[in-house]
């Protein structure tokens, strides 16, 4: 029989209990690490953009590789952590994410910057799916709702990165930039590595109980693609101001390109100070008001940063609109998570981060049509719709 530990997780193999407080920093750095890297390469953007003579439509042609490499992804890693391990899953895109992104710099047409970010976006789908999933695991495990610390993580991951982005803008060409991110990223993954893969995925007691697969029934199924529709509606705002933010300040505030590059930056870290309260909040307010006033907090932030007259007004609602925006998507896919497992976690995951990915391109197609600003005024749209769909299934959702 497994033994039962004092924290209430069991492990198959006896007495080698994994220690749950190694495996969630594990998955914390790997978190980071896909924030770090992702924050790298869209600081990067109005450069690569430059350097391939796109114009905006056509970089949101190719930015759409991305999302076509991540959504085919996401939809394959979920079998992919059933057979083998969401930990293992998660190791091995930790290790082909970094090398993928130093790929950008290296094109000088749209067409070869498009078929890169195929690539770029298939290890960037394939971590998120597979971390994610590792992530409900310990989350039931721990049985707290903990899922916004993870998601904090990947927030100050892409702080960081911008940051530094910032900072080596006018210093580094892009190419040696994200050479730079991509050694550290290898060297993080073989760091973090062993924890994850020493260590089988912990699972709750009331699992291990049922020796039958979990059933998914429809009803299941159909609250699985509620909480990936709120994903969506929010990611879409993250996807936005990740690749069109530093944009949007230099072309139409025409601000100094290192105060543009730090606007990802100020967007990052309101979210990160949002989810590192998360926890509490949900403890206090329960998923659905949480999900609720985070969407209008976000729609009126997002209103103020795409319309504010000045740098400095535009950036305030960036940040109030990472505050707003910063537990709804750990909380969707947490949620899908729990209730159908990694299946349940591709299918919100790929809703969500295909929000993020397909946020982009249809940003550059609309400012093509009307302007930057107007068509990040979707973005209040997006947050506004997920706070309604919150409200309108709050009876489905456990509180």
């Amino acid at each position: 029989m497994p033994l039962l530990n004092k924290l209430g997780t069991v492990s198959a193999d006896g007495p080698r209990t994994p220690s749950l407080g190694r495996l969630r920093i594990a998955l914390t750095v790997f978190f980071a690490l896909d924030g770090f890297i992702f924050a790298g390469w869209v600081v990067r953007i109005p450069a690569i953009k430059e350097q391939t003579g796109a114009s905006a439509s056509t970089l949101g042609l190719a930015l759409l590789g991305v999302s076509a490499g991540a959504v085919v992804t996401m939809m394959l890693t979920g079998g992919l952590c059933r057979r083998f391990g969401s930990h293992a899953v998660t190791v091995a895109c930790g290790a082909l994410l970094p090398l993928t992104v130093a790929l950008p710099p290296l094109t000088h047409s749209p067409l070869t910057l498009g078929l890169v970010l195929l690539v770029f976006g298939a290890a960037y789908g394939g971590i998120n799916v597979a971390m994610n999933s590792a992530a409900v695991d310990l989350v039931a495990a721990l049985g707290r709702p903990v899922m916004p610390s993870f998601h904090a993580a990947f927030s100050l991951g892409g702080m960081v990165g911008s940051g530094l982005g910032g900072l080596v803008a006018g210093h580094l060409s892009p190419t040696r930039h994200l050479l730079a991110i991509t050694v550290t990223g290898l060297v993080v993954t073989a760091a973090a590595a062993p924890a994850l893969l020493r260590h089988p995925a912990p699972r709750p007691p009331e699992q291990l109980r049922q020796d039958a697969p979990r059933r998914v029934d429809r009803r299941t199924r159909g609250l699985v693609l509620v909480f990936g529709l709120i994903a969506l509606c929010t990611a879409y705002g993250e996807g936005a101001l990740a690749d069109w933010s530093a944009l949007h300040l230099t072309q139409d505030l025409h601000a100094h390109p290192g105060v543009a590059a730090a606007s990802y930056s100020c967007f990052a870290f309101a979210m990160t100070i949002g989810r590192l309260s998360g926890t509490a909040l949900l403890e206090r307010l329960g998923r659905t008001r949480t999900l609720v006033y985070g969407g209008a907090i976000g729609a009126a932030g997002m209103l103020l940063g795409s319309l504010a007259p000045s740098v400095w007004l535009t950036l305030v609602g960036f940040a109030v609109t990472g505050l707003g925006l910063a537990n709804i998507f750990p909380v969707a896919v947490e949620r899908a998570g729990a209730l159908a497992g990694p299946t349940g976690v591709a299918a919100a995951s790929t809703l969500g981060y295909g929000g993020m990915l397909l946020g982009p391109p249809a940003i550059g197609f609309m400012a093509d049509w009307f302007s930057l600003p107007t068509a990040l005024t979707s973005v209040a749209l997006l947050a506004a719709v997920a706070a309604s769909i919150g409200f309108a299934t709050r009876r489905a959702a456990t509180t």
